[in-house]
């Protein structure tokens, strides 16, 4: 099993050395880890700096990548937080490197990051979600370098409703429209555990996205963590594949090369 959304020093949020991730990630048995360090071109908010030295982080996977190699497989990898108006920028960044995968997720909705920004929740909850999901489908549909959708549910993790939970049923649409345009280009989206990593938190994982998802002929779907701790890797883990399973999928997907590689769920 890879966790396919790990953070490490070359984040700015995160500062996980990328060998004691692997040694963490072999303690817990995983087969795999993506390193998907931030690129987030003009994030508003912050200034803090959110892209990555590639040309230092590069060399520094490919040597622990030759240190591991047989016992973890360690793939080059980026988030791309993607906005409408840095799409031809984040793209050529994207196409410089020789990255094995490419998650593309959405932080900002409007010029606004809820992270930073609690105001973006003073709007009803079907509205703020929805404003999300439209934002995820304008990207899949105008960023074509990418292998995978980041986390459906980041918009969850901040809003200050009394049940946060994002539900099909609420955003039947938006969410067909989604699903239907990544099975139309042969993608698939993560099942983001770490926005999930408190059991005891009043949010649920709704699993009709899983099973639309599946009923509609989708395929490609991978589990990422998103951890910025070495406490946060593989996060859950046991209970999503479980959850995978009852959807009715039998694997999941990490990418080599930018090319999707099946594993065996159970």
């Amino acid at each position: 099993m890879f966790d396919c959304h790990v953070h490490s020093k070359f984040s700015i949020d995160s500062e996980t050395e990328i060998a004691e991730a692997c040694e963490a990630a072999i303690s817990l048995g995983l087969s795999g880890l993506a390193f998907t360090d931030h690129l987030d071109l003009d994030s508003p908010g912050s200034d803090l700096s959110w892209y990555p030295d590639f040309d230092k982080y590069i060399p520094e996977i490919s040597k622990v990548q030759a240190a591991y190699k047989g016992r973890l497989n360690i793939l080059k990898a980026i988030e791309a937080g993607v906005q409408p108006h840095v799409i031809s920028e984040s793209r050529e960044i994207v196409e410089s490197y020789p990255f094995d995968y490419v998650l593309a997720s959405i932080h900002i909705i409007g010029g606004i990051d809820p992270y930073f920004s609690r105001d973006y929740y003073d709007q009803p909850k079907t509205v703020a979600y929805e404003r999300y999901l439209k934002e995820i489908y304008f990207i899949i549909t105008h960023f074509s370098n990418y292998d995978m959708v980041g986390h459906f549910e980041y918009v969850i993790r901040y809003a200050q409703y009394a049940d946060r939970s994002l539900r099909y049923v609420d955003h039947t649409d938006i969410f067909d429209a989604i699903l239907n345009e990544l099975i139309k280009q042969g993608r698939g989206f993560e099942v983001n555990t770490g926005t999930f990593r408190d059991p005891t938190e009043n949010v649920e994982y709704d699993a009709s996205v899983l099973k639309r998802y599946r009923e509609l002929g989708g395929e490609l779907i991978c589990l990422g963590s998103d951890a910025h701790r070495l406490n946060h890797i593989g996060i859950r883990f046991n209970y999503f594949s479980r959850l995978l399973l009852d959807a009715g999928f039998n694997y999941t997907v990490h990418f080599e090369e930018r090319k999707p590689v099946f594993d065996r769920l159970g």
